[in-house]
């Protein structure tokens, strides 16, 4: 009995099948951090770091701001002017030390305006 690839039930390694195509991917650990750093009073958005290097890479696309490793995690963000930085810091960590099981690191890499979001 030989196998013929082309009458396997299961779609080949690598190709997407419509029902896989049409549906978002689950979201990853870093993905709900952002959500809950981004929730924080005073936090206006992530930030990439100085060189683009606080990031969470996934398969084809890459969470900015949060860099995810065995022993530490990782935030910068950008606060909104007025804010408090060393209690919004302080926020910052708790919510992602809930969520990781790693000491957080938190950056505050810049400010903005109340009231906008900087691209991130």
């Amino acid at each position: 009995m030989t196998f013929d690839p082309l009458a396997s039930p299961l779609p080949a390694k690598g190709v997407v099948t419509a029902a896989a195509a049409s549906e978002p991917p689950p979201p990853d650990l870093a993905d709900l951090v952002v959500t809950g750093v981004t929730n924080v009073d005073g936090v206006a958005s992530m930030h990439p770091g100085m060189f683009g290097e606080v990031a969470t890479h996934l398969p084809g696309r890459k969470v900015i701001g949060v860099q995810m490793r065995p022993d530490v995690t990782n935030v910068d963000v950008v606060l909104h002017w007025g804010a408090p930085v060393p209690s919004t810091a302080e926020r910052v960590r708790q919510v992602v030390a809930a969520l990781v099981g790693t000491p957080v690191h938190v950056t505050v890499q810049d400010v903005t305006e109340p009231g906008v979001t900087a691209p991130g």
